[in-house]
């Protein structure tokens, strides 16, 4: 067998055997093997060119996709085989980008964790999970997520929240809700009733009370035009109890009121 072309087609190269048969090979492939026009190949030289071939292939296109950002080693897999590469091949593939450093889970999460501290809003329970999702290790995920002291972003959550929601909620509401929205964000609840003791609340019982009349007017808006007497009254009830009024300044605004 006998080269008779190389040609350059955009990205890669059109590789003919005798006038007839082609195969698309990459650069790297040329220079591993030293192939010109004219190189006599075997039948064996042949298999190793096509089998280096994919195994290019396979990683420029694992490269291109971790050009973009940084990607877990399951990540990389799972692209390579969307792109119907062979098992073999993504194992060499997996084995030499981690040897070179272009995969490493570790620092993947180390990244992802230090990202979060920065500008993210998320507790360490939420980002093992989503590490868990790209893959990465629990030994690994844990490993790096003790290291780290998540108070500044329960912190930065928690001042956000209490800026929205100071003067729409009384104490009680405003505490709830800010310490469940931690523990949705993965934060533990030991964890957010530390952070939500440390903020500075002022307030007053004049601004409790005006708070609660502005509720009680929408409530009663609302409900009003459905019910009436009793049943109105403990519609009325259940809906501030939930917004975080206690019963005993429920009672005395609803006598007001009426």
């Amino acid at each position: 067998m006998k080269i008779t072309k190389i040609e350059k087609k955009k990205q890669h190269y059109l590789l003919e055997i005798d006038g007839k048969d082609q195969l698309y090979i990459t650069q790297d492939t040329i220079v591993r093997f030293l192939l010109s026009k004219g190189m006599q190949l075997n039948q064996q030289l042949l298999t190793e060119i096509k089998e280096f071939a994919q195994f290019s292939f396979g990683k420029n296109s694992a490269l291109h996709y971790l050009s973009f950002k940084q990607r877990s080693e399951t990540e990389v897999n799972n692209y390579l085989k969307k792109h119907d590469f062979q098992d073999q091949i993504i194992g060499r593939i997996i084995a030499d980008l981690k040897d070179n450093r272009w995969i490493d889970d570790q620092k993947y999460a180390e990244t992802l964790i230090q990202q979060n501290l920065t500008a993210g809003d998320k507790g360490p329970y939420l980002l093992k999970q989503k590490l868990r999702q790209k893959g990465v290790a629990e030994a690994v995920a844990d490993q790096e997520l003790a290291k780290t002291d998540f108070s500044p972003v329960a912190d930065r959550v928690s001042q956000k929240l209490f800026k929205k929601y100071q003067n729409k909620l009384p104490e009680t509401g405003l505490r709830n809700k800010i310490i469940q929205s931690l523990t949705v964000k993965g934060f533990s609840y030991e964890e957010a009733k530390k952070t939500f003791a440390a903020l500075s609340i002022e307030t007053s019982d004049e601004i409790q009370e005006q708070l609660l009349d502005k509720e009680l007017e929408k409530a009663y808006r609302r409900y009003s035009k459905k019910y009436e007497g009793y049943a109105l009254k403990q519609r009325l009830i259940q809906y501030l109890a939930r917004k975080g009024f206690s019963f005993d300044a429920i009672d005395r605004a609803l006598r007001n009121y009426q």
